[in-house]
């Protein structure tokens, strides 16, 4: 079994595997995520060329380029949680899993995707607790002014957003015949070596 046979067309946008509205759910939920990893991406690498640029012409970089970065690393790092999980790139440890028949298999990925996105959702809970902290503290980036809350409210967006996307693969794994690592991608390895 391969995966590409399975992933969706980059190029064409993302395709639910899920009937309905866990299919509208689950499309809304992967454009959000695409627009914020799109632009904390374009934006972190605008924001470092506009200070490389100031810093050999005016001999100075900006002051707050690298609170810019802080947040969009932040931003960047927690979206891409959900798209990990979406596309069924995360990082699994397989050796028990892969032992067993297809139907072991998908009562296993069941549960590791509730399992999963309980955690997500706790942490989430424990990120939003953190927020409301430094929100009683009042502290202020040094260079922007900003409160720092605010660079802290992708943290709990994107694990609530990866607790959705592992409970939507566990829905996936309760109504499909095949196992699927995410909602849209079916288990299996692909063999992307190629021989010299």
């Amino acid at each position: 079994m391969t995966n590409s046979a399975t992933e969706p067309d980059e190029a064409a946008g993302y395709k639910s595997g899920l009937p309905g509205p866990l299919g509208v759910v689950d499309v809304l939920i992967a454009k959000i995520e695409a627009v914020m990893l799109a632009l904390g991406v374009l934006l972190m690498a605008l924001n470092t060329c506009i200070n490389v640029v100031a810093r050999f012409v005016f001999g100075e970089g900006l002051f707050f380029s690298g609170e810019i970065n802080r947040i969009l690393i932040i931003l960047i790092t927690f979206a891409g949680l959900g798209y990990a999980a979406r596309h069924g790139r995360h990082i699994r440890m397989s050796a028990i899993y892969d032992t067993l028949p297809a139907t072991g298999r998908k009562v296993l990925m069941i549960i590791i995707a509730l399992f999963t996105s309980v955690v997500m959702f706790l942490l989430c809970y424990f990120s939003v607790e953190y927020i409301l902290n430094m929100y009683d503290r009042g502290r202020v980036l040094p260079a922007l002014g900003l409160p720092i809350w605010i660079i802290y409210i992708w943290v709990p967006v994107g694990l609530a957003i990866t607790g959705v996307q592992y409970v939507l693969t566990a829905i996936k794994n309760m109504v499909a015949k095949d196992v699927y690592l995410s909602t849209a991608v079916l288990d299996g390895y692909t063999d992307t070596e190629t021989e010299v």
